[in-house]
């Protein structure tokens, strides 16, 4: 595992995977379905994860918390970077910074909070977090007033955050004010594109953002870098016939619910056996499944 911080330049070479979380029928953790998954997307030229949404940290129990870092960091691979999450409550935080600590994960995600919070607040809690657990935070902002961009900005210039994961939707990316004012704040390098393939285009093209998450590179990791080194060189073209292949999958994961849908992709498409999900979260039901199978399985195979 890589334990040196995370630049610019690891944006550069790597999509940011966010994986599943394998689980038993009990809900304990599934090393070797876990281990599965790292290796699938390792072997597509992979070597960012982050684990957060839809590995469904909100929900892992306190106590579970050590035991889930002790295992992402002996299986991540030894160039891969591994990003876990904390929080998204204070209380939360405060108590998984100390544990952050035994680790050398050279960042961890502050999960957002959604009500119950101002942003001169949020901005505060990162700071106490960063301060207790010794490493940079990646802070996600997945939803206008949760933080404002001159309270991140801040942020950021006191050294606190080794990036930015920006995860709201629009329903036309390529207008965003918020992102604009985020991206004239911190330097965009810094800043990630959180929703996946469908609007990396426009966030890498117009905003100049740094890269780019997705959860699709779970199933088809090649393809997914593929579409990263299209933008790098600017070949927009080849890039949204890219992203058109993932827009099956993705269709679904919109359409249902996008932790559920690739949690079952992960495993209809035969990479590993998820399991259940950790409750407050359920599986996607039945007759959703053949669906889902059906574009997994035909993302895989244009994987290659």
């Amino acid at each position: 595992m890589i334990t040196t911080p995370l630049t610019h330049e690891h944006l550069t070479r790597s999509v940011m995977a966010v994986p599943p979380m394998a689980r038993h029928p009990n809900l304990a953790l599934n090393e070797l379905e876990n281990a599965k998954i790292i290796r699938h997307i390792e072997q597509g030229g992979v070597s960012l994860l982050l684990y957060g949404g839809n590995a469904n940290f909100y929900h892992l129990p306190p106590s579970e918390y050590e035991a889930a870092l002790d295992m992402l960091a002996r299986l991540a691979g030894p160039d891969t970077l591994v990003i876990p999450s904390a929080g998204p409550t204070y209380g939360l935080l405060m108590d998984q910074a100390r544990i952050v600590r035994k680790f050398k994960f050279p960042t961890v995600m502050v999960l957002p909070q959604q009500g119950i919070t101002t942003s001169a607040g949020v901005a505060n809690g990162v700071r106490a977090f960063v301060a207790a657990a010794g490493v940079p935070a990646l802070l996600y902002i997945k939803a206008d007033g949760f933080i404002e961009p001159e309270d991140a900005a801040a942020l950021d210039r006191e050294g606190l955050l080794s990036g930015v994961k920006y995860a709201t939707v629009r329903q036309d990316p390529a207008h965003d004010p918020y992102l604009t004012r985020l991206a004239g704040l911190i330097d965009p390098r810094k800043i990630i594109s959180g929703i996946g393939e469908q609007p990396a285009i426009e966030h890498l093209r117009d905003f100049h953002l740094g890269g780019f998450t997705s959860g699709c590179v779970c199933v088809a990791p090649k393809l997914s870098q593929q579409m990263l080194k299209a933008l790098r060189k600017g070949d927009y073209v080849e890039a949204a016939r890219i992203r058109d292949i993932f827009r099956g999958l993705e269709d679904l994961r919109n359409g249902i619910n996008p932790i559920r849908v690739l949690h079952q992709a992960v495993e209809s498409a035969g990479i590993a056996v998820t399991g259940p999900l950790m409750p407050m979260l359920s599986c996607v039901e039945p007759e959703h499944v053949p669906a889902i199978m059906k574009a997994a399985k035909g993302l895989l195979a244009s994987d290659g």
